[in-house]
């Protein structure tokens, strides 16, 4: 009955999907008199009207969490995601806002994280609606605006005003089921006032600039340097690119000003391995000038500590466990000014470790250095029983509808499944297909789309049923 009417569904599913992916919902921290920017609250209150119009109560807590509500009940369960996106960033085939379709895909930031999934298990919700399906819980979906930033300041306010879900979850993964989430880690690593320059000083660094938030692999990165020898900067160059694969761009400029840029690949902090960190090849150029001062010191850290490997072992952090595999380390943004140099790192650890397990190495080697590490964000790792009964339902779920094994996994990557009880990730990307969260070119095969909605119906009904 579900399967059927989310068929009969699927145009609608795939309008509605292109209208809210046409929304620019990067969060921008105080926007005119908007706590997270016009754009996200846009697409909060544009979604909302969506499920208003088809019949569902709907709830705007304050232009900072929303909900949709079904059914009745005392309990109620939950399907939580967010609809604020990661800035798009270079590279696109098509409009990252456009939500253009070729080749049965929808192409847009926020197609696979979060908006499509969300706007899928709308749907599923929608199909229970119509079908008439009577339920012993409410179901509710709740629509965050600040899960990027990994500030979850959404999700607590939304638990200030409404009592938690009995159970849940959160399609902001992967299929089959996330049962454990790494911790997240995310700090600053700073140097005072430093002299400007490199080698014996016949380099002057006016500027570095890279990246656009901690949990993206860095695709672009300059820096801005007076140096004479134009020759021996270009061989430096080619050199790192020989080795690295990255493209980086000189362009000489009045009184030996030359500004250097490379172009590397992004990928999601959780998996830094699967991109091209612009970032270190613009330290690698510098690093060849040499240098005894304290800003040669931090490029060496950026080149050479951290470099292309990502699983920290040059800073001392490197473990993993059984449960969960190896921590990954993401170098996201880098910035200096030609007085003071700052970057931020991301750094995803396993499930059975601490954050102090990571930390007390970083700060051991940050204050040989004379660096400062400054602790911006912290999840703590999620760990769900394999055997509990809200795993074993999505399990049952995920089995009957695909006709595969539900397959438990770990990730790096953070959910809300962290902020609240008993709520697991779960979906959307298919084994199989590419995971192009925060990348260029994101898509969602309409095909999955319309796959997801009724997977996440059949959840939410065997959860509240």
């Amino acid at each position: 009955m579900l399967i059927e009417r989310i068929d009969e569904l699927k145009e609608e599913l795939v309008k509605d999907t292109q209208k809210i992916l046409r929304i620019n919902s990067v969060v921008k921290y105080n926007e005119g008199n908007k706590k997270f920017g016009s754009g996200a609250e846009k697409v909060l209150e544009t979604t909302l009207n969506i499920a208003k119009d088809m019949g569902f109560k709907t709830v705007n807590l304050d232009g900072i969490v929303g909900y949709v509500e079904y059914g009745e009940g005392d309990e109620y369960v939950a399907v939580l995601g967010h609809l604020d996106v990661v800035p798009e960033g270079d590279g696109w085939f098509y409009p990252p806002y456009g939500a253009e379709i070729h080749d049965g895909k929808i192409y847009a930031r926020g197609a696979l994280d979060d908006k499509g999934p969300m706007m899928a298990s709308l749907y599923g919700l929608k199909a229970i609606k119509d079908s008439g399906i009577k339920l012993s819980k409410r179901i509710r979906i709740i629509f965050g605006i600040d899960e990027e930033n990994g500030s979850d300041i959404d999700i607590a306010h939304y638990l200030k005003n409404e009592p938690m879900p009995c159970a849940g979850f959160t399609p902001d993964a992967e299929f089959p089921i996330i049962f454990a989430e790494k911790g997240i880690l995310t700090f600053e690593m700073k140097t005072p006032t430093i002299h400007p320059v490199l080698g014996n000083g016949d380099v002057e660094v006016l500027s570095i600039n890279g990246g656009n938030k901690a949990n993206m692999v860095p695709d672009y990165c300059e820096a801005i340097i007076k140096y004479k020898d134009i020759n021996h900067l270009i061989d430096i160059v080619d050199e790192v690119k020989r080795k690295t694969q990255i493209e980086v761009v000189v362009n000489a400029e009045k009184d030996h000003t030359i500004h250097i840029k490379a172009y590397g690949i992004s990928a999601h902090g959780s998996t830094p391995e699967k991109g091209k960190n612009a970032i270190v090849a613009i330290c690698k150029v510098l690093h060849a000038f040499g240098g005894e001062r304290t800003l040669a010191r931090y490029i060496e850290t950026m080149s050479e500590n951290i470099g292309f490997d990502t699983t920290g072992k040059g800073m001392g952090v490197a473990m993993n466990d059984d449960e969960s595999g190896a921590l990954s380390y993401n170098l996201g943004i880098i910035k200096y000014d030609g007085k003071k140099i700052v970057s931020t790192s991301n750094l995803r650890y396993p499930v059975t470790k601490t954050d102090e397990d990571v930390l007390e190495p970083l700060k051991k080697m940050a204050n040989e250095n004379g660096y400062k590490i400054d602790v911006i964000a912290h999840q703590k790792p999620l760990h769900i029983d394999k055997n509990s009964e809200l795993i074993k339902t999505l399990q049952k779920v995920y089995t009957e509808e695909t006709g595969k094994e539900a397959e438990l996994l770990a990730i790096g990557g953070g959910t809300y499944a962290k902020c609240m009880d008993n709520i697991v990730a779960f979906g959307p990307i298919f084994p199989g297909k590419p995971d192009l969260d925060h990348q260029a070119n994101e898509y969602i095969e309409i095909e999955d789309l319309v796959a997801c909605a009724k997977i996440y119906g059949n959840a939410m009904y065997e959860l509240a049923k």
